[in-house]
């Protein structure tokens, strides 16, 4: 990867929304020595309104995926807001995926990957792609369509 990720974030013309602020008793990051433990984010537009809905029965899966981007570009406003910089990230360690889906939708990873592939397109094919799972749920607060949390390393 030829650029830095605030670099990558300005070619990629992505717009990060206000870091969110916590809806109950919890901090949205904390660092514990290398490792800094994002909460779960929801997907939160830069007007700040969310994505809501069920993906199978709201949404359709291309919907649900950008949702779940959307929800990337908020943990990169988090993590930037903490951090002060998306340059001290080395990588990205593990990343939890859930979905707000009907009871046969079946696709939960392709959803997920709206999150992993903006992570890969800015942190890069090794950093940005760690560990992960996607799972189904039958709801998220306030209907949010995804809630992704993740552990980054940092400097």
């Amino acid at each position: 990867m030829a650029s830095d990720p605030e670099t990558r974030v300005q070619e990629l013309h992505l717009t990060l929304p206000p870091a969110p602020k916590p809806v109950a008793v919890y901090k949205t990051a904390v660092r514990h020595g290398n490792l800094l433990y994002v909460s779960g984010h929801g997907p939160l537009k830069p007007d700040k309104t969310l994505i809501t809905g069920r993906v199978g029965k709201d949404l359709t899966l291309d919907q649900g995926k950008e949702a779940a981007k959307q929800v990337g570009l908020a943990v990169l406003a988090t993590v930037k807001d903490t951090l002060g910089s998306l340059n001290k990230v080395k990588r990205i360690v593990k990343t939890f995926g859930m979905v707000n889906c009907t009871d046969d939708f079946l696709d939960q990873p392709k959803v997920i990957n709206g999150f992993s592939e903006l992570m890969r397109d800015v942190f890069g094919d090794d950093a940005g792609v760690g560990a992960r799972s996607a799972v189904g749920h039958n709801s998220l607060p306030g209907n949010i369509a995804v809630e992704i949390e993740c552990i980054f390393e940092v400097e």
